[in-house]
C-alpha cells in the first residue's frame, strides 16, 4: 500500500469503507516543462493526487478545466490532501474547491503509481481515484484562480470526443490523464454508475487500459507498486533524479498550480 504521503494504516481504512482499488503501474514521457510542473510538488513533500469522477442524479460526471487548458479539454478534478489531513477530508475539501459540490464517496476505484520520464530525469507520483455521487446538478466552484470552468459531462463524451482532444495534445501529462480515465471507466465497466441503485445506466466501453494510450499504457502491479503484471514498455530508459528544480509559483500536473502549488 506504499504511498510516501500517507501511512499504509490509513490506506487500510479507506480500503475497508471503500473497496480495494486496482493497483496499476504507468510509465511515459513527458517534456521538460511538464517535469517541472510534477517537481514542483515533490519538492513541497507531496508525491499524490486525489482524482474523483462524481456523478449528478442524472448520470453526468463533473468535470473541470484551468486556465492553461486547450479550448475544450475537461477531465475529472483533482488535488491533494494537505500535510496530516485524512486522506478522505482531504478529498471532501477539494470537492467543494473545485465544484462546489458536498460529495459522498462510494468506491475506491484505483491507485496508480506513475513515472513521468523526461530524458535521464524522472518523478515519480501516486494517484488516488475514486467514485462518488452528489445530489447536487449545480457547479459552483470556490477558486476561480485554479478552476476556469466546471461542467457536468456525460460518460459517452469523457470517453469520446474530450478524449481524442487531450490526445491530440501530444503533452505526456494529458495521455496519463486519458489512461487514468480509460481505467476508471473500465473498472465501473458494467456496473451501476453511483448516483443511485437500481440504475440501468453503466459506464461505455473504453479502450482497453492495458493497451498503451498514444506512448504510455498501464499495467497490473502490486500495491507497493511493484509489476504484478506484463513488463512495462518504457520510452526513455529509466534514469537518476536531478536536473534544476522550479520556483514557488511553478505549477503541478497539467497545468497552473494553485496558489499553495497544488496541482
Amino acid at each position: 500500500m506504499f504511498d510516501p504521503d500517507f501511512p499504509a494504516e490509513e490506506l487500510a481504512a479507506v480500503e475497508a469503507r471503500l473497496g480495494r482499488p486496482h493497483c496499476l503501474q504507468w510509465t511515459g514521457e513527458v517534456g521538460p516543462e511538464e517535469l517541472a510542473l510534477v517537481r514542483a510538488s515533490t519538492r513541497r513533500g507531496r508525491h499524490h493526487d486525489l482524482t474523483f469522477f462524481v456523478f449528478d442524479p442524472a448520470g453526468r460526471v463533473a468535470t473541470i478545466r484551468k486556465p492553461s487548458f486547450p479550448p475544450g479539454i475537461y477531465r475529472a478534478p483533482s488535488g491533494g490532501a494537505r500535510p496530516g489531513e485524512p486522506l478522505l477530508e482531504g478529498l471532501r475539501r477539494e470537492a467543494w474547491e473545485e465544484t462546489g459540490l458536498d460529495i459522498e464517496p462510494t468506491r475506491y476505484l484505483l491507485r496508480i503509481h506513475a513515472r513521468f520520464t523526461c530524458g535521464d530525469q524522472w518523478e515519480d507520483w501516486v494517484s488516488h481515484v475514486f467514485a462518488a455521487r452528489t445530489t447536487s446538478s449545480r457547479l459552483d466552484p470556490h477558486d476561480p484562480g485554479e478552476i476556469a470552468e466546471a461542467r457536468f459531462v456525460t460518460l459517452e463524451e469523457l470517453a469520446g470526443p474530450i478524449r481524442q482532444r487531450m490526445l491530440a495534445t501530444g503533452r505526456g501529462l494529458f495521455r496519463y490523464r486519458v489512461a487514468l480515465t480509460d481505467a476508471a471507466l473500465a473498472a465501473l465497466a458494467g456496473e451501476p454508475t453511483p448516483w443511485g441503485a437500481g440504475s440501468s445506466r453503466t459506464a461505455p466501453q473504453v479502450p482497453s487500459p492495458w493497451v498503451a494510450a498514444s506512448r504510455g499504457g498501464m499495467v497490473p502491479c502490486g500495491p507497493d507498486g511493484a509489476p504484478d503484471g506484463p513488463a512495462i514498455r518504457a520510452n526513455i530508459p529509466p534514469g537518476t533524479r536531478g536536473g534544476p528544480g522550479t520556483g514557488p509559483g511553478a505549477a503541478g500536473p497539467e497545468g497552473r498550480g494553485e496558489r499553495d502549488g497544488r496541482p
